[in-house]
């Protein structure tokens, strides 16, 4: 078999290639990978029948281990990256799991017959190889190959190592090629592995939490106020919905006498995208009978701080320039004293809508935007006008406190101030990243606020209030016992911890619109 092919692709890929292909010339030298494919085939070598390799060993351990490996045969298997021609010997480069490691190939150890063979090879090929450790004049740990086998032929051209796949909408469509020319893409995936791991140790080991299931298709998108994505059930001729959060079915469980259960998994929000928001998203929630609040406060400091721990050995965690010390405990900040603070507009002494509305009006606020709305609505809506697009005000870590019942359909009243709840909203970066409450089991006034909710529905004036579920009213009629729950945006966690600039950094397919 010809070289010429091969030098080709050498051009593309090789150690010293700048230049950039044209679409003609990229189509013309996948027409040659499937040329040299078909050429193996007639020879009876056709790649895609390989069925398996034995590999034992790795690239990292070979090299973290190679005074104890000097010498030792290794099996390894893994994706040509480099490719290095020197007459009857060449270098290749493979990548596996843990990174890359050089293999040296002489004709005489495999035969000139494999070595044409071989020659015939291109980057992006996943190979197997058998040989002993040993260490190159150069001082570059490699391996003496003694027998390479074709896996599998990449009919595709990788980028170039110099140019690489910088493109972001090319890389969050083709993951595939981003793990493999990025390894710092490959490692933020490692550390997301790690949080998710560590904040699930956590939950169970140390608070005694049991994993569970609930259903993703539900006729009823209750637990938060969002729009859900609608489906239908061709068998039943059924309207479904994908669920926004699995808060009411894992308060079901509470009822049944399941203490503490967890759920980490997919919520889907009918949305807009951003670099922190995608309609699919990971959240953690958790439920405990017998717990409040501040309960549900230690369990967010311990699961965020050891999360970090475990991804990057510190609770201290750098994030686009910032320094954020997530060591317990997190400061408590009242949303009214925030407000405060920053507009000087004193809600303690506000007691009437009309009060709130015209503060709210002398603060800037649009007469339309707060027609209608409540003392507890316009006290959120300043929060969030104002103090949240404080640069750095609520950098935190910070739990924020002291929220209206209006905007918390789902949490118990504060006895001593029943105008706001036993809830908190956890920020870092100035990003929630955890919501939590001292669980409403009052099943008269649960009924009361879905009643309200659902006429916002119903007359159109808030088209994300939560829907009236007469089936959770009922379990609270069962009896829920005082419960402390928390809801946990894992993926904005990851992003912390891991610097990354976008949610779809984090995510391993990212929602995209077709091309």
């Amino acid at each position: 078999m010809s070289t010429e092919d091969n030098s080709q692709v050498q051009a593309v890929n090789g150690a010293d290639a700048e230049v950039e292909i044209s679409e003609e010339g990229l189509n013309e030298l996948r027409q040659v990978r499937r040329d040299k494919l078909k050429k193996l085939q007639e020879m009876g070598r056709n790649p895609f029948l390989v069925e398996t390799w034995d590999v034992k060993n790795h690239s990292i351990d070979i090299k973290d281990n190679f005074e104890q490996m000097e010498g030792q045969e290794v099996s390894c298997a893994g994706r040509i990256m480099a490719k290095r021609q020197m007459g009857k010997a060449s270098f290749i480069d493979i990548q596996d799991k843990q990174g890359r490691i050089q293999c040296y190939i002489r004709q005489d150890a495999i035969t000139p017959e494999e070595y044409e063979i071989f020659l015939t090879y291109d980057i992006g090929d996943i190979v197997g190889i058998v040989g002993e450790v040993f260490k190159t004049k150069h001082g570059e740990i490699s391996i003496k190959t003694s027998e390479i086998k074709l896996l599998s032929k990449s009919l595709q051209i990788l980028p170039n190592k110099f140019h690489g796949l910088k493109d972001q909408d090319i890389r969050y469509r083709q993951r595939y090629v981003d793990l493999i020319m990025n390894p710092e893409v490959r490692q933020t995936f490692v550390q997301r592995s790690k949080i998710i791991h560590a904040i699930k140790d956590v939950l169970e080991n140390d608070y005694g939490y049991l994993e569970v299931d609930t259903p993703i298709l539900t006729t009823i998108a209750g637990g938060a106020n969002a729009r859900p994505f609608d489906t239908h059930h061709n068998t039943l001729d059924l309207d479904m919905k994908l669920r926004i959060s699995n808060e009411l079915f894992l308060k079901r469980l509470i009822v049944g006498g399941l203490d503490r259960v967890y759920e980490m998994g997919k919520m889907f929000r009918n949305e807009g995208m951003d670099r922190n928001h995608n309609p699919e998203f990971t959240s953690m929630e958790c439920y405990m009978a017998y717990g409040d609040m501040d309960d549900m406060m230690e369990v967010t400091e311990q699961v965020v701080s050891k999360a970090a721990l475990a991804a990057t050995g510190s609770m201290v965690i750098e994030y686009q320039g910032k320094t954020f010390d997530l060591t317990p405990p997190w400061r408590r900040l009242n949303m009214a004293d925030a407000v405060k603070e920053i507009t000087g507009v004193d809600f303690a002494a506000i007691v009437t809508d009309e009060e709130a509305r015209a503060a709210a009006i002398q603060q800037g606020m649009e007469k339309d935007d707060v027609k209608g709305l409540t003392r507890g609505k316009i006290l959120a809506e300043m929060f969030e006008t104002f103090c949240e697009e404080v640069p750095g005000y609520l950098d935190g870590p910070v739990f924020v406190i002291g929220h209206p019942v209006e905007i918390s359909p789902l949490a118990k009243r504060d006895p001593i101030d029943p105008r706001i709840t036993r809830r908190f909203e956890a920020y870092v970066n100035c990003w929630e990243i955890a919501n939590a409450f001292s669980e409403l089991n009052d099943p008269i006034d649960q009924y009361e606020r879905f009643k309200e909710q659902q006429a916002q529905l119903d007359d159109g004036t808030d088209d994300e209030a939560h829907p009236m579920d007469e089936d959770f009213v009922n379990a609270l009629e069962v009896g829920l016992p005082p419960t402390g729950g928390l809801g946990i945006g894992i993926d904005r966690v990851i992003m912390l911890i891991t610097n990354a600039p976008s949610i779809r950094d984090i995510i391993l397919f990212p929602t995209m619109k077709p091309l």
